[in-house]
């Protein structure tokens, strides 16, 4: 089963995550634990920056989401599924894909 990241961010930091890593950085730390943990697995990953302009549908509801102060960034997104924003937690991330790739 394909399994598809997106972490939706910006440059600029949000107000509370003054302390945390980028957005971007986020996305390659999130990228690299999990494959890591799942070789061989068919993991993808993208990152969306919300200040750009964006054609799909998903990538400009999301960013509009955030923007709309729904979700904080970054929003990490598995499969069109929310599993995490803000500070995202590995281990919760972990077992979303462990449940995909037990299928």
């Amino acid at each position: 089963m394909m399994i598809s990241f997106k972490v939706y961010g910006a440059k600029q930091k949000c107000a509370s995550c003054v302390h945390l890593p980028s957005a971007k950085e986020t996305s390659e730390w999130l990228e690299a634990a999990l494959v890591r943990r799942f070789p061989g697995s068919s993991i993808t990953f993208q990152y969306i920056d919300i200040d750009q302009e964006l054609e799909q549908e998903e990538d400009i509801h999301f960013s509009e989401a955030i923007k709309d102060d729904e979700y904080f960034y970054p929003l990490i997104v598995l499969n069109g599924e929310v599993v995490g924003e803000g500070n995202p937690n590995l281990k919760s991330i972990s077992l979303q894909v462990e449940k995909l790739t037990n299928l």
